[in-house]
């Protein structure tokens, strides 16, 4: 049994390297880096073409941490380790399932069902999934401790989708993997699926303003997305905590846009004080009583 998951580790770490490699330097038409890459130049520009505040520097502050940060959660953590031991978790969960007889734990299949509905059930499942999730990451004080890295961005711009602690990669994907593997969805390429929801993240965070008119009560946008990020809300927990998707808020009476929040302030209280390099933002959930004030290391 040892030897079983020890192969798996082995494998994954290869596996996931040669894919790696691959993405980089064989791309292909479903290839996520280079769709990273494409996507991200395409909302930059918009943000050099017709910047929401015009002030805000081309280059903002953190741009690159946050660049960084983007290649990082979508692709090094993986390569780290994330890979062996989610494919380790899965195998594990299996292999109990197996000792109660169960080798299929599909509670619903939707193999049957046309390509496309497919892709939208799971687009909207997934949303609605990581709606949840969003708003469990302010209400436990442990996990906010970690969010607090995404909310540490002051100047708001495409690249901060996806400034985020890796700890909330594993949050996400262990609350994602059971609702959605009882799902039996007959499609194997999610590509569709993950490039749009890429798509809108960067739109919402984007130094950018589109009249959406209706559709604002249906996909998030960054007009209603900056207040999420607002130094000072009302209540304790946070508002607007749409992914993709902002018509949960408006169904859960959880959406806030008070007037257009151009110029409001960004952060959250005490932020001052947070670290702001990317090894320090890392260990500051489990050091932040000894880790002094940061005030140069922007």
């Amino acid at each position: 049994m040892f030897e079983k998951y020890l192969n798996i580790i082995i494998d994954s770490f290869t596996g996931y390297y040669n894919y790696l490699i691959g993405e980089i330097f064989s791309p292909s038409w479903h290839n996520y880096f280079w769709a990273l890459i494409i996507v991200s130049l395409f909302f930059y520009a918009l943000e050099l073409i017709k910047p929401w505040r015009k002030d805000q520097p081309v280059l903002r502050k953190d741009f690159g941490l946050d660049a960084f940060y983007m290649f990082f959660n979508f692709f090094i953590f993986s390569l780290i380790g994330f890979n062996a031991v989610s494919n380790v978790f899965v195998n594990l969960f299996n292999d109990f399932l197996a000792l109660f007889g169960i080798s299929n734990w599909v509670a619903i299949s939707v193999a049957n069902m046309p390509g496309l509905v497919q892709l939208l059930i799971l687009f909207l499942l997934r949303d609605f999934i990581q709606w949840n999730i969003h708003r469990f990451l302010h209400r436990s004080s442990f996990l906010w401790e970690f969010h607090k890295v995404h909310h540490s961005v002051k100047q708001m711009g495409f690249a901060a989708h996806l400034r985020y602690h890796w700890m909330e990669n594993v949050v996400y994907r262990f609350l994602e993997y059971i609702p959605l593997g009882m799902i039996g969805f007959g499609i194997l390429d999610f590509y569709a699926v993950h490039i749009f929801a890429l798509a809108i993240g960067h739109f919402n965070h984007s130094n950018f303003k589109l009249p959406l008119g209706p559709l604002k009560y249906i996909f998030n946008n960054p007009q209603m997305h900056i207040w999420h990020h607002a130094k000072v809300l009302p209540g304790k927990y946070g508002v607007n905590f749409g992914i993709s998707l902002s018509i949960w808020d408006y169904l859960f009476k959880t959406n806030y846009i008070p007037f257009e929040g151009t110029n409001i302030e960004l952060g959250f209280e005490k932020d001052e004080s947070f670290p702001g390099s990317f090894v320090t933002q890392g260990i500051y959930p489990w050091r932040k009583s000894s880790l002094k004030p940061v005030t140069d290391d922007k």
